[in-house]
């Protein structure tokens, strides 16, 4: 419904801030990492989600599609719930969170305040293969930002177009950005892809 909102920072709290949108001010729940982004600034965009329950509207605001994301998917879990969420995003990063999960760190997930043993496992047993899929983590392990992640997309669609297997081309681009650490651009990534594929 809402996919982000841009505006001047009327408001900031570790737990929300209000965002002047022409005259109207959005109350915006957020994360402390995304606090961490904001708190310094006087303008931003945050990327939304609008969480509508019986009782209740709430809007829920991201300094990353990365870290929406990781929300959306953690709240589609039964048990989990928008301040939960919140709390998991608090308390790890999405990077660190998506690591937890992609190696079944329970003990890592259950430190977050109110997440019990087997709601932890109950994150890895249904998000692992989602976050593995979606690209902002690789098969081996490996997080990719979402910037990252655009280079990757790119660099693989090139190596495709010059005819090099997609199977190919995955490994050879993963071996690259190993090598080239995560500042690449496409054409750097595509060069050193080229010499293993």
């Amino acid at each position: 419904m809402i996919a982000f909102l841009e505006g001047r920072l009327a408001h900031k709290e570790p737990a929300y801030v209000i965002i002047d949108v022409g005259g109207v001010g959005y109350h915006v729940n957020i994360s402390l990492t995304t606090y961490a982004y904001v708190k310094e600034q006087e303008k931003c965009k945050l990327f939304t989600h609008f969480h509508v329950k019986e009782d209740a509207q709430s809007l829920y605001g991201f300094s990353s599609t990365g870290e929406k994301s990781t929300f959306v998917q953690l709240i589609s879990i039964s048990g989990i719930g928008p301040s939960t969420a919140l709390m998991m995003l608090s308390s790890l990063s999405p990077s660190e969170l998506k690591d937890a999960i992609i190696r079944e760190d329970v003990k890592l997930i259950q430190s977050v305040k109110g997440i019990g043993g087997k709601t932890a496992q109950r994150v890895i047993l249904e998000l692992k293969d989602k976050m593995i899929k979606d690209g902002s983590i690789d098969s081996s392990g490996v997080e990719t930002s979402s910037a990252n992640n655009t280079v990757r997309n790119e660099a693989l669609q090139a190596l495709t177009t010059l005819g090099i297997p997609r199977a190919t081309a995955e490994k050879s681009i993963n071996k690259a950005l190993k090598q080239l650490g995560t500042t690449v651009t496409v054409e750097s990534l595509i060069k050193e892809s080229l010499k293993t594929a």
